[in-house]
């Protein structure tokens, strides 16, 4: 089965507030493009993925993740984050009804495309389904089958959500770059420890992180 991905990201200047004891103001936003240009990269790259739909009013983000192959939805409905997933999943699904669709977090620097079809394949066995976060409390990946709606419920305790709506939580070993998303210090070291890619980086080179 092949995916057509769809990743959030919010104006950069909102962006990854609590990072605040990691980054400074004026680095966050560029830490967090980062975050999304090597997210939005190893998805493309992923052998299970047909295309990537960004879902951003952030001109900035638009155009650098454009740059990279992928397609940018306008967040018409501006209200958060899964209505803006359920928009672009909406507009994917107009173009091509049959499409299997997958929300995906933009803060993954650390993905690697093998691991992420590991993932997508197991998804492909459920009607809808998905992945915890490292921290086991929220979700960095959720998908529907064709025809089926994708029925976003990303935020606080997210995991418990997802499985409540009859999503299949997936338990898959060996894909940690999927399930490491970054919102603190703590996370940012732990993406870092597994590798990540050349923007975050390069970005991460600029601030002063206690333990690198």
């Amino acid at each position: 089965m092949q995916w057509t991905l769809v990743i959030p990201v919010k104006p950069l200047a909102l962006a990854k507030s609590r990072l605040a004891d990691t980054a400074a103001d004026g680095l966050r936003p560029g830490l967090a493009l980062a975050f999304a240009q090597d997210t939005v990269a190893a998805a493309l790259a992923g052998e299970a993925v047909r295309d990537v739909a960004v879902v951003t009013d952030d001109a900035l983000a638009g155009r650098e993740l454009a740059a990279l192959g992928a397609r940018i939805v306008a967040d018409e409905p501006g209200g958060g984050l899964n209505a803006a997933l359920a928009h672009a999943a909406g507009m994917v699904r107009a173009a091509d009804a049959g499409s299997a669709v997958a929300a995906l977090n933009a803060d993954l620097p650390a993905l690697r495309p093998p691991e992420l079809s590991r993932v997508l394949d197991a998804a492909a066995e459920f009607p809808r389904a998905f992945l915890p976060d490292a921290a086991g409390i929220g979700t960095t990946l959720l998908t529907a089958a064709p025809g089926l709606e994708l029925l976003p419920a990303f935020g606080v305790d997210s995991r418990a959500r997802h499985g409540a709506s009859g999503a299949v939580e997936l338990r898959l070993d060996a894909v940690d770059s999927v399930r490491q998303d970054v919102d603190t210090g703590d996370d940012l070291r732990a993406a870092l420890a597994l590798g990540v890619g050349p923007r975050t980086a390069a970005a991460a080179a600029r601030l002063l992180i206690p333990g690198q």
